[in-house]
């Protein structure tokens, strides 16, 4: 779609675009993105004539320094976003250029990363060429995290953390919209099961080894772009959740992927992995995988129905039954969990395999 004057969609372009392309380029082309999850939204700017051809638009909302989500630390000063890229980028982690931040007018541009994430990078490979991939995604993330293994002041993921009160808000989230707002609610004795498996789960995980987590590095928030000026290879984007927590959490994301199903000895052999490229003992990293799984895809469960009757967006609804396939498999390594996992065996129809979408709600909202 045509933006003259750098208007488009209610946003006021021309400066940013001034300020990288020197002008509004006549054949400027701005096309609406697909959303994600985020109440962010995303454009790609073209010009034949302009260079670099393409650029990326953030829209932020008017409550961008505001999360709905706990995060252990009062409301950040700077756009997280921002904060994080600054802080990666100067650890050498491949991350988006920031070419232009005009937060007055609610829009950062960003470079072009194409459109290949990781997840249709594995979709367009053979199976067998899977676990290479996902070989190269777990060198980045265990050189992420060793880079950042030092705290920086300036950086606000190290004033945030997975604790309790986030764990145990997330674990809420799952039980208030993945069950009740499904209209299966609990009874009172089994919400005494639910809130003693979730503090024991937490307590557990509260053990960890600690340190800087991504927080959802995961199959669409990797992008592959072999042509990047300098080399190409992965680039990590939606970092601006980055917070201290379990050392194994974005290990987790990335091979409890709802996005993806990776088979249990695919999961096995990557963490495998993992506990080589980190010098720690496989059998430990792994029971710590396990126990993590639990709690992140109970979370993203739920999430995803509060994406839908919250935000009106039923996009995610096809990944609930994929996110409790994989803490049903989790929970089988977890004998200790057996009282959780009778109770979603009574909660959810089908669980842990046989697990049915839930019905869309578009339209209707409830109050965040």
């Amino acid at each position: 779609m045509t933006a003259p004057h750098g208007q488009f969609d209610g946003m006021d372009l021309e400066p940013s675009l001034h300020a990288v392309w020197g002008g509004v380029p006549d054949d400027l082309d701005v096309l609406k993105l697909r959303g994600d999850a985020s109440t962010r939204s995303y454009y790609r700017v073209t010009s034949a004539t302009a260079a670099p051809s393409s650029l990326i638009v953030m829209r932020l909302p008017a409550d961008a320094l505001k999360s709905d989500e706990l995060s252990g630390a009062a409301t950040p000063q700077e756009l997280p976003f921002l904060n994080v890229q600054r802080h990666l980028r100067r650890l050498g982690i491949a991350v988006p250029d920031v070419l232009v931040s005009d937060l007055r007018r609610g829009v950062v541009l960003l470079e072009d990363l194409g459109d290949e994430t990781f997840e249709a990078r594995l979709l367009r490979s053979t199976r067998d060429e899977w676990v290479q991939l996902y070989r190269q995604a777990i060198e980045l993330m265990v050189h992420m995290h060793q880079k950042a293994a030092a705290r920086d002041a300036d950086c606000i993921a190290y004033d945030r953390s997975f604790d309790r009160t986030l764990l145990r808000w997330e674990l809420e989230h799952f039980r208030e919209w993945g069950l009740e707002a499904q209209g299966l609610a609990l009874s009172a004795a089994d919400q005494q099961v639910f809130a003693a498996a979730a503090d024991a789960l937490v307590d557990e995980i509260l053990s960890l080894p600690q340190g800087f987590v991504h927080r959802d590095y995961q199959s669409r928030n990797l992008m592959w772009t072999p042509r990047r000026k300098g080399g190409g290879g992965l680039v990590v984007i939606d970092f601006q959740d980055a917070l201290m927590g379990p050392a194994v959490y974005d290990l987790v994301a990335l091979l409890c992927d709802s996005y993806v199903d990776l088979t249990e000895a695919e999961q096995r052999e990557l963490v495998a992995y993992a506990a080589q490229l980190r010098g720690v003992p496989q059998a430990a990293l792994e029971r710590a995988f396990w126990l993590v799984a639990v709690q992140r895809k109970l979370k993203d469960a739920g999430r995803f129905v509060f994406i839908d009757q919250v935000r009106g967006n039923p996009s995610f609804l096809p990944w609930f039954a994929p996110s409790l396939r994989y803490v049903g498999r989790a929970l089988a390594r977890l004998p200790h969990l057996a009282p959780l996992r009778e109770l979603l065996e009574r909660a959810v129809a089908g669980f842990p395999d046989g697990v049915a979408r839930p019905e869309a709600r578009t339209g209707f909202r409830l109050t965040p």
